[in-house]
């Protein structure tokens, strides 16, 4: 047995900024063997628990922030202090004061990492001074951890929760590490009160914890990863250098590479979460599936859309003051949202674009009843697809120049003649997006079989699965493809 490399192993376990901790990585799968051979001594004992998972999550969020691990431990400390002083306010004014000093400072942390940049380049180009960015680092996850630490002290606030008497379990909630970094969003009033039960896992959930780990690496590293080394970048680096028929496959590329970067790490996160006794609900629904606008966001990342409807929108006061204010608080919700997901006007444009199709649809809907024929749901399947598809744009491309410049090629440097050799060209990027669409659009019934089928197996046959999963992980992740580019003169 080769002697152990101490001082590689010591560097390998600290902070590594060009090497973030995922869920599909190497550390990960033997750190958490390691955590759940201890997790396994320890469930009995409730606190035991509590602080070695604790400990564990802060690790977690270390390997992928470095230090900035001790701003969620004060975030944790601030938010746990101030839910009491809202819990024990006497009078409504005083409520009122201590949830808007959550607010400010909550939001106001989000603010400083997320946007200082962002305004500070709007007042340079408007006072026409030379812009140089500050050198501030955004913490990874800062935006899913404080959506999910207001929602405590909102619902107490609200009157629909008590705080949570211990600041260990408070830690435990905020910090659970399988969602800690891009989600789900837990609310307390969902989560805590599993902390209090029995850490017990059936057959049947170890069985879908295996499935929904399996299916979420297929879909993050087999298809997404894939599709964004080998294809859609490449695309959104530089659209000029391709065709109009490679930029619209860009596009649908790009689609099918979010939806399965997103749902694949959704997946995964629930899927661990459930190895460990506690439940999730779906995160992702098939969300291309969908025949309207409002339906998509039923069905795409339905913590953080539920979580905007009911801190956001409903604030706002939701559809309580008229049609009118209903449709300024719907299109805000949604302009807030792009907002949410980064400091640039190509996001805030996404949002307006979203914002605008739900007040359309709104409106469409309160004059038209929907058809129920099967011409109907297919066209309006299509057109919501392709409307999401062209928002994509916006979200992905790093500037409004790109979009600019895939959008032109798509309209004017679009020729048919070329498909033959776009295929041979690009034969394995289309295979791989084939594979997607169709698994994405297959029946849920057929999705719940294959899981049934998952959970029938004997254990061994689980991890027999779960390893061939690995395996053509490893496989993929070797794999690379020549671009076709077609230049235009």
């Amino acid at each position: 047995m080769p002697p152990i490399d101490f001082s590689k192993l010591t560097e390998l376990l600290q902070y590594q900024p060009e090497a973030p901790i995922l869920f599909n990585s190497g550390l990960f799968l033997w750190l958490f063997l390691g955590f759940s051979s201890i997790y396994v001594l320890l469930q009995p004992h409730h606190r035991a628990k509590v602080i070695f998972v604790t400990l564990f999550s802060l690790y977690f969020y270390y390997k992928s922030s470095g230090w900035y691990f001790l701003l969620l431990v004060l975030a944790t400390v601030v938010d746990y202090v101030l839910g009491w002083f809202i819990y024990d306010a006497d009078q409504k004014v005083f409520k009122r004061l201590w949830m808007v000093i959550n607010l400010i400072l909550n939001l106001g942390l989000l603010a400083y990492f997320k946007y200082t940049n962002f305004f500070y380049e709007a007042w340079t180009e408007f006072s026409h001074q030379p812009y140089n960015p500050l050198p501030i680092f955004l913490p990874v996850g800062v935006s899913f951890y404080t959506f999910q630490s207001l929602s405590y002290t909102i619902d107490i606030y609200r009157g629909e929760i008590k705080p949570v008497k211990s600041i260990l379990d408070y830690a435990f909630f905020v910090s659970f590490f399988p969602q800690l970094v891009a989600g789900p969003i837990v609310r307390a009033k969902d989560f805590i009160p599993q902390l209090y039960r029995p850490t017990i896992v059936t057959p049947e959930q170890f069985g879908r914890a295996i499935f929904l780990i399996g299916s979420g690496l297929f879909k993050k590293v087999v298809i997404s990863d894939y599709l964004s080394v080998n294809f859609v970048d490449r695309i959104f680096d530089n659209p000029t250098l391709y065709s109009g028929l490679e930029n619209l496959f860009g596009v649908y590329g790009y689609a099918l590479q979010i939806y399965c970067d997103f749902s694949g790490y959704s997946d995964m996160a629930i899927g661990i979460a459930l190895l460990l006794g506690f439940e999730y609900p779906v995160n992702f629904d098939s969300p291309y599936q969908s025949r309207n606008i409002t339906e998509f966001w039923r069905r795409w990342h339905i913590s953080l859309s539920s979580w905007l409807r009911d801190y956001l929108y409903i604030s706002m006061g939701g559809n309580r003051k008229g049609i009118f204010r209903t449709y300024f608080n719907l299109f805000m919700t949604m302009v807030l949202g792009g907002l949410w997901h980064g400091a640039a006007w190509r996001f805030i444009l996404w949002g307006v674009l979203h914002g605008g199709a739900l007040v359309f649809h709104r409106v469409i809907r309160s004059y038209f009843s929907p058809g129920a024929y099967p011409t109907y749901r297919w066209l309006s399947q299509l057109i919501t697809f392709h409307f999401v598809c062209f928002c994509w744009i916006f979200f992905r491309a790093d500037s409004m120049e790109i979009a600019q410049q895939l959008l032109h090629q798509i309209a004017t440097q679009f020729n048919p003649m070329l498909m033959l050799q776009f295929i041979e060209g690009y034969q394995n990027v289309l295979l791989v997006m084939l594979l997607g669409y169709t698994l994405h659009f297959l029946p849920r019934s057929m999705e719940l079989q294959a899981e049934n089928w998952i959970i029938r197996l004997p254990l061994v046959g689980k991890l027999a699965w779960l390893l061939a999963v690995i395996l053509l992980m490893t496989q993929v992740q070797s794999a690379e493809v020549q671009p076709f580019i077609y230049f235009q003169f």
